[in-house]
């Protein structure tokens, strides 16, 4: 029993002696991505345009908010003066508007709004380039792994291994002239 348990203690030296020489070598890096996304001009490009456009849904939304609210506020002080019958169809009207507000919204925010499809359109390519980047860098410098700080991925890291600067480098290098006939 003895001479197992010295046995399983030699086995268990040495594991833990080979491991903690892999781990030595391996070469790990990290990236900010919120940094990335930041800095790099596709990056921003897209988030502008998908910005405006949502700025323009807004205003939309705005206008058919302030129409409810007229409609609501013009019914209050017509409310004496109208028929039950009258009454009961205004009140229907802004009911179908408050559903009709209620519909943009899900079509332009909700889960599968515009919103999303645009964004996933607009920084789709944007996010694939950065992960063609990574890999490059990853495997061009021999790096075993590189983790994303944003993602929650490192709670300690040197600034040694931070590569946020050399992807966003990279990603200039790669990124088409910009024409000034905007």
């Amino acid at each position: 029993m003895i001479k197992a348990r010295n046995v399983l203690i030699v086995i268990a030296a040495f594991v833990l002696s080979f491991a903690a020489g892999a781990f030595a070598q391996l070469k790990i890096g990290y990236i900010n991505s919120e940094k990335v996304l930041q800095n790099y001009q596709a990056a921003i490009d897209a988030s502008k345009k998908l910005e405006a456009e949502s700025n323009k849904w807004g205003q939309e939304l705005q206008k058919m908010q302030q129409q409810f609210k007229d409609f609501q506020e013009k019914l209050q002080q017509q409310s004496l003066l109208l028929s039950d019958a009258k009454k009961k169809e205004k009140t229907q009207e802004i009911e179908a508007l408050y559903l009709k507000i209620q519909q943009y919204q899900n079509e332009k925010w909700g889960q599968q709004g515009e919103y999303f499809k645009r964004q996933q359109e607009l920084m789709g390519p944007v996010i694939q380039t950065i992960n063609e980047t990574i890999h490059k860098i990853g495997k061009d410098e021999g790096f075993d792994y590189i983790f994303d700080t944003i993602a929650g991925n490192v709670l300690y890291a040197k600034d040694k291994y931070d590569l946020t600067d050399k992807l966003l480098e990279e990603l200039k290098k790669n990124q088409p002239a910009k024409t000034s006939g905007k």
